[in-house]
């Protein structure tokens, strides 16, 4: 349990626990701004009129349960408001939300998204490998779901592992369509029928790229519609805390059981690529008065073409222009920028050297302390 302030009060949040009943009750339960990511796969409201069989008159195991049923649009809009209302309290203010659905809800899920106050970052389509042929063939293959990622408000800060997302697609920025095959074969889940123990289990591999994408180590998430568990499942393995809602019994049973054998990796294992944006700001004078580079000091650039003297204030001059280190280096090669960390180097024993060396020292040293 971690203990949180909430109005005043410390309320103990439920960490790697799945609460039993409502989600609307149980959020009302947590603590304000204690999670750091919501992942929602909410009922979609289908509204199956009858059974679906396939060309060969066998029965189709299509989401038919009571949890997916509405009376009306109206009705199931105001179980969306409500429950995405304590989704928002629940969030911590860098907080962010991730709901999927499919065409029967997802465009009603982004317009209460939008209406109370969450601020849309992008809409992904999780394009399925091996979709659900349509029987009848009257209409296109539901070949994907879309999920909608939102921060908690307009200008929030949010966490957004770019370099991880890009090592995971071979070095290529990940893009918003993502092909992963629907739960088959090990993954799927069976109860004690030999039956699919939930009609919706959502594949591991989703999951973890959510999760590494736009989480960090130790981080709380909550899944206020937690099924068989592959929220808590991969959170787990991946180190980071997390908290499940569920009203079923039989679906929190085959859940405790599954994340009972999960084992977490490894803590260098769970270390992820990171941007450098989020490393340490280093000024380049810092160098010149940490005395790694002198004042009158000559830098070259790597072909050898440009030099420029370093300047007691962090500046350099050369020829007839005088700036910073990305200034003076886009001026002399007539580019609209240039990084001067990588663009200007200095000599040491006949070796040309990247002044970024002594970034990167000064970064290590900052880190360490």
């Amino acid at each position: 349990m971690t203990t949180i302030k909430d109005a005043g009060a410390p309320v103990a949040l439920p960490l790697d626990t799945i609460l039993a009943g409502d989600c609307i009750e149980a959020m009302q339960g947590l603590p304000a701004a204690s999670v750091d990511l919501i992942f929602a796969d909410p009922p979609y409201n289908l509204q199956l009129k009858g059974e679906l069989h396939r060309p060969d008159n066998s029965r189709v195991d299509a989401v038919d349960d009571d949890w997916d049923r509405f009376d009306s649009l109206k009705t199931y809009d105001a179980f969306t408001r409500a429950w995405l209302t304590e989704a928002r309290r629940v969030l911590k203010p860098d907080g962010a939300i991730w709901v999927i659905g499919s065409y029967h809800n997802v465009f009603r899920l982004g317009a209460a998204l939008q209406d109370l106050g969450y601020w849309l970052l992008n809409d992904v389509v999780w394009r399925k490998s091996n979709p659900m042929p349509n029987f009848r063939g009257k209409r296109f293959t539901n070949a994907h779901e879309t999920l909608i990622w939102a921060s908690r408000s307009e200008g929030a800060k949010y966490t957004f592992n770019y370099e991880a997302l890009k090592a995971l697609n071979e070095g290529v920025q990940m893009r918003s369509d993502w092909t992963i095959p629907i739960c088959t074969g090990h993954e799927r889940l069976k109860d004690d029928n030999g039956d699919k123990a939930h009609p919706t289990q959502k594949p591991e591999a989703l999951l973890h790229r959510v999760l590494v994408g736009t989480t960090k180590p130790g981080d709380v998430v909550l899944d206020p519609f937690f099924g068989t568990g592959t929220t808590g499942a991969v959170a787990k393995m991946l180190g980071r805390s997390w908290i499940g809602i569920e009203r079923d019994a039989g679906y929190r049973k085959v859940a405790e059981a599954r994340i009972s054998r999960v084992r977490k990796f490894d803590r260098e294992a769970l270390e992820v690529s990171t941007s450098k944006r989020a490393e340490p700001r280093v000024a380049f004078g810092v160098l010149v008065e940490r005395g790694l580079l002198r004042p009158g000091e000559e830098l070259w650039s790597l072909s050898g073409r440009h030099k420029a003297k370093v300047r007691a204030d962090g500046t350099l001059i050369a020829d007839d222009v005088k700036g910073s280190i990305h200034q003076v280096g886009a001026h002399l090669e007539g580019a609209p920028s240039c990084n001067g960390w990588t663009y200007w180097h200095f000599r040491r024993e006949g070796q040309i050297v990247p002044i970024d060396y002594f970034r990167q020292q000064i970064r290590a040293e900052m880190q360490a302390g």
